[in-house]
């Protein structure tokens, strides 16, 4: 299990910090305040402090309960219900991991959107208003948006590995597990991407408004009734960015340091 923590919490970190400016230029994007209000390029790296903290053992906890529960279900299923039991880890995986990434992913995104405050005000403030339970606004909209992720991304690259490995006749390099981890996180993030407005705009949301209780649908009507189709896809192309990157650098370099421990 130690390697399974090891690899996946180095494999998290690596994307995280590597990628975190575009994370930054995506959730400027989503936000309500306008791309400009919120920062524009200044301070790209805002609230990379939080990232920091979180980012090893939220990764972490995914990849033990992902591994974990495909080693429990895998002898009772066979090999035509092999989508269905990564679907189902990578969904137990997101509902542990947000326990550790929504609050990280709380103050990281309210710095990012107010540069001139450093991630230690932010998280004063957030406690100071809200209280704990306010380090977890967003946890329903980010489970409700990694769910979705996960069941589109985990199938696509276990299988996009599996016929590549077909077609050659032997196990994968890590770097072409990388490349299908590229794109099935693309794909996945494309289709997901107004669950993640969603998410930014329940998080960003005043104390007290209707969007910061929570309400993903809410959310989501109020924005296509203000920006229409366009503000359901905003950031599109830096959140497709990053996380085909992501996949490239997260699962390549999870399957190279997986198998290194192991």
């Amino acid at each position: 299990m130690c390697h399974l923590y090891g690899a996946g919490g180095t494999a998290g970190m690596s994307v995280d910090l590597i990628l975190f400016p575009l994370d930054t230029i995506k959730t400027r994007l989503q936000s309500p305040q306008g791309f400009s209000k919120s920062g524009g390029f200044r301070g790209i790296y805002a609230g990379v402090p939080s990232t920091a903290v979180g980012s090893f053992p939220n990764a972490a906890a995914f990849f033990v309960t992902y591994e974990t529960v495909k080693r429990l279900l895998r002898p009772a299923s066979s090999p035509y219900l092999s989508p269905l039991t990564h679907m189902a880890a990578a969904s137990l995986g997101e509902v542990v991991a947000c326990l550790i990434r929504v609050p990280s992913e709380v103050i990281k995104q309210r710095a990012q959107v107010s540069p001139s405050s450093s991630t230690y005000q932010m998280l004063a403030s957030t406690l100071r208003q809200e209280g704990v339970r306010g380090l977890y606004r967003g946890y329903k909209s980010t489970v409700l948006r990694e769910i979705p992720f996960s069941l589109v991304q985990f199938p696509l690259w276990e299988f996009l590995k599996d016929l590549w490995s077909w077609k050659q006749s032997r196990p994968l390099d890590s770097w072409q597990s990388a490349v299908c981890g590229a794109f099935a996180g693309g794909f996945a993030a494309a289709v997901t991407t107004p669950l993640d407005v969603a998410k930014t705009r329940i998080m960003l949301a005043k104390v007290g408004s209707t969007t910061a209780n929570g309400n993903v649908l809410l959310a989501l009507s109020d924005v296509w009734r203000t920006n229409g189709i366009t503000g359901l896809f905003a950031g599109i192309v830096p959140r497709m960015t990053a996380i085909s990157l992501g996949g490239f650098i997260f699962l390549g370099a999870y399957d190279k340091v997986r198998s290194l421990l192991m």
